[in-house]
């Protein structure tokens, strides 16, 4: 064969977008060997996406796979109900341990489908589900490991509080892939997240995430504690005070001073959300002795509560210009 033609054989079809009928966009990518050249042609096709592989083609040590294979990403709106759900769930759990990545991503987001449209029947099922759903995040490749976080919003919320007892395995992979460098990866966790904090009962999710604040990795901890901030103001003033301030204070002291500047940003929109309610808890009519607890300023709340440089820290980036004169802020 002469080199000429070695040469062809070796050129892969570019990627080709087709308008589809409802105005979606479907994708041809060469679907490689390398999982890494996979995610790179993947990372450019948009949301709404469609798979499809060339024939088999070898040069030296290089092999593309051949198959005809599609996968979608499919926004939570754009899900339509299941023709045959009986014939679904019967096979759902072996589907969802299925080694065969095309399967594996068509049901998990049968299992979207189910939840959203048949709560009732899944509830039960979500025990065994649940911890394929986190081998499917696990999964190195990115078309996987998406619809698995994609999927995981889902349950945030639509199940809320009833997952809260599975949550934790589901909780520390998102945060490790919402810190990765993958950035298709990164964003579909970070939505993942938000849709955690927005439908997990505050009550509930705080303890789960207070570990997550201490973890080694210091992205982890960086987002660990955007959660933490993003769910302590939906307690409210009340729900603030009945799980302690002085405790939330705390937390927020020992991320005021963690290495990654995320930490920290998340530790002082907490701390100003902590002062904001301490300051009206103080105004609000109240018993006696509650009413004594609460004379104190900020300032001497703080230093009362937390050891002197965490305590000078934190009233650092919670003081006013009024107060920094007084403060020496």
């Amino acid at each position: 064969m002469s080199g000429q033609a070695l040469r062809d054989l070796n050129v892969l079809p570019p990627l080709e977008l087709d308008k589809k009928p409802d105005g979606s966009v479907k994708g041809k990518v060469c679907i490689g060997s390398i999982d890494e050249n996979h995610d790179k042609t993947q990372s450019k096709v948009p949301s709404t996406m469609s798979a499809s592989s060339v024939n088999d083609v070898s040069s030296g040590n290089n092999v593309v796979e051949a198959g005809n294979s599609e996968v979608e990403y499919i926004d939570s709106e754009n899900l339509t109900d299941l023709q045959d759900v009986d014939a679904c769930l019967s096979t759902l759990l072996a589907r969802l341990d299925s080694k065969e990545w095309i399967a594996l991503c068509e049901a998990l987001n049968n299992v979207r489908q189910l939840s959203l449209y048949h709560k009732e029947k899944m509830v039960e099922m979500l025990g065994d589900v649940i911890p394929l759903i986190v081998k499917s995040l696990k999964n190195p490749r990115s078309a996987v490991c998406k619809t698995a976080i994609m999927t995981s919003a889902d349950i945030f919320k639509i199940y809320s509080d009833m997952i809260i007892d599975s949550v934790d395995p589901l909780l520390v992979q998102l945060l490790l892939k919402s810190s990765q460098d993958k950035r298709f990866v990164c964003e579909a966790a970070e939505t993942a997240l938000i849709a955690m904090t927005t439908w997990v009962s505050p009550t509930l999710l705080l303890p789960k995430l207070q570990p997550c604040l201490k973890n080694k990795n210091p992205r982890i901890r960086a987002k660990a504690s955007m959660c933490f901030s993003r769910s302590v103001p939906r307690l409210g003033i009340e729900g603030i005070k009945s799980y302690g301030i002085d405790k939330l204070i705390q937390t927020a002291a020992s991320q005021l001073s963690d290495q990654l500047p995320e930490s920290r940003e998340a530790a002082r929109v907490l701390a100003l959300e902590l002062q904001s309610v301490y300051e009206k808890s103080r105004a609000l009519p109240a018993a006696d002795s509650e009413q004594v607890e609460n004379t104190d300023s900020w300032e001497v709340f703080c230093q009362a509560k937390l050891p002197p440089l965490s305590a000078q820290a934190i009233i650092r980036v919670t003081c006013t210009p009024k107060d920094a004169i007084v403060a020496g802020c």
